[in-house]
């Protein structure tokens, strides 16, 4: 990428402490402490300088953790709704879409803004690294980091359910440094996880880290820097369905930047996140009032996820309790936590397509469908501004007329597979 970039100066800090140190390396926890926490980024920028389109997402630098810049990014694009907006009787509805779009310029390939993560995390990563990156994926996450890492030649290692394999669909053959492995049907995002468990014991293997990786969450909090640098404030409401929450997290993070760069108001946005009946651990602990998830049958849950169409909303285990966690940033913004059914969301998804023009993915389908509830109930006002986070979409869009290749699994382990055999045959995928 030939244009002027200088890498990001920023120090951690721990939530549940306050202490704040260097970042040493592919930190993710804080040093020397052993209560639970996340870690933040603190930018020495404190007022935002967004960048050319030409920089992608890297136009947002400035609040990202990253020491280089990788190639063929795209930033999420906000826009005033007009036919939602005038079929929902709001005044200051804004979309922020992340996807295929290029009629407004929406340019990410994957159509998800798991782009978001993957191009921040990447990023983050020092240019001569060798080490293999470990990422746990329900999906869409996968698919991103697959083409950021094979377009950039990074070595990655996806661990993805077998019954999400077809959300692993690209326009060209990716690079050998990408592997899959995969947990036979019947897991879920949870066994997945546990297989980046095991292989980030071995040598070399790197945990991409979910939401305790601030890259990841401060990528993520790009959607958010998308929607006040477009509207020139912070929103009041924001909407967005949830798996981990990590999303929700990020827009908190990225609002509490926003308040102290000063020029943007000082409200703090509602989170308003929602997830897919009859898979809502997040709404069961929310709504119990507990600070932490509540415990619940796996196997139930597992049936519960082969039910929902949102598959990437299927997080058994979201930092939900942890400092600086969901929990807080929700009693910290204030909002709620929704549900929408399978027909609803899918009722959503096609009147948002026909009002404004583009399809979108279930998840964010549930995400409409919960703005839609919300203003049926008469909780918004008409003038009450909203941020409304389309987190996929364009893909219908985007495979037409194209070929698709789609990425295979080198291996397929059982549930609860043993633990030394996983670890062996992983490292052999990477023996010369």
């Amino acid at each position: 990428m030939n244009i002027p970039f200088e890498k990001t100066r920023y120090t951690l800090r721990s939530i549940a402490s306050g202490k704040s140190f260097d970042d040493t390396g592919w930190l993710l926890e804080a040093p020397g402490e052993n209560n639970p926490t996340l870690i933040r980024a603190e930018y020495d920028k404190k007022q935002l300088e967004v960048k050319s389109d030409d920089y992608g997402l890297y136009k947002f630098a400035d609040w990202l953790p990253i020491h280089r810049m990788l190639h063929g990014s795209s930033a999420p694009v906000t826009f005033k709704s007009k036919a939602l907006a005038g079929e929902l009787g709001l005044n200051n509805l804004y979309i922020t879409f992340s996807g295929y779009w290029p009629e407004i310029g929406a340019g990410m390939k994957t159509c998800s803004f798991k782009e978001t993560e993957a191009y921040s995390v990447c990023g983050r990563l020092e240019p001569n690294d060798d080490h293999i990156l470990v990422v746990a994926s329900a999906g869409n996450t996968a698919r991103s980091f697959a083409r950021v890492c094979s377009d950039n030649n990074i070595n990655l290692l996806l661990c993805v359910p077998e019954d999400n394999l077809d959300a692993l669909w690209f326009d060209t053959p990716l690079n050998d440094c990408v592997k899959l492995v995969a947990s036979r049907k019947g897991g879920d995002y949870f066994d997945a996880i546990h297989l980046s468990n095991l292989a980030v014991e071995i040598d070399r293997f790197i945990p991409e880290g979910g939401a305790k990786n601030v890259a990841r969450r401060d990528g993520m909090g790009t959607t958010v820097l998308s929607a006040v640098t477009e509207i020139g404030k912070i929103p009041d409401y924001y909407f967005q369905a949830v798996g981990s929450g990590t999303g929700a997290i990020a827009a908190w993070e990225a609002n509490l930047r926003l308040i102290e760069d000063g020029r943007f108001g000082n409200n703090k946005m509602k989170l308003m996140v929602s997830q897919n009946i009859p898979f809502h651990p997040i709404y069961n602990a929310w709504k119990a009032g507990s600070e932490q998830m509540l415990p619940f049958d796996e196997d139930e849950a597992r049936r519960q996820v082969e039910e929902i169409n949102a598959k990437v909303l299927s997080n058994r285990k979201p930092p939900y309790g942890i400092a600086g966690g969901l929990y807080d940033a929700m009693k910290d913004s204030g909002g709620d936590v929704l549900l929408a059914d399978n027909e609803q969301a899918e009722s959503a998804s096609v009147m948002f397509k026909v009002l404004e023009g583009i399809d979108i993915h279930p998840a964010s389908a549930v995400a409409v469908s919960s703005l839609i509830q919300y203003v049926a109930a008469g909780k918004l006002t008409m003038d009450d501004l909203v941020m409304l986070n389309i987190t996929g979409g364009g893909e219908e869009r985007f495979k037409h007329d194209k070929e698709l290749f789609y990425l295979k699994p080198s291996l397929i382990f059982d549930v609860n597979p043993d633990p030394d055999a996983v670890k062996s045959k992983i490292a052999g995928l990477y023996m010369a």
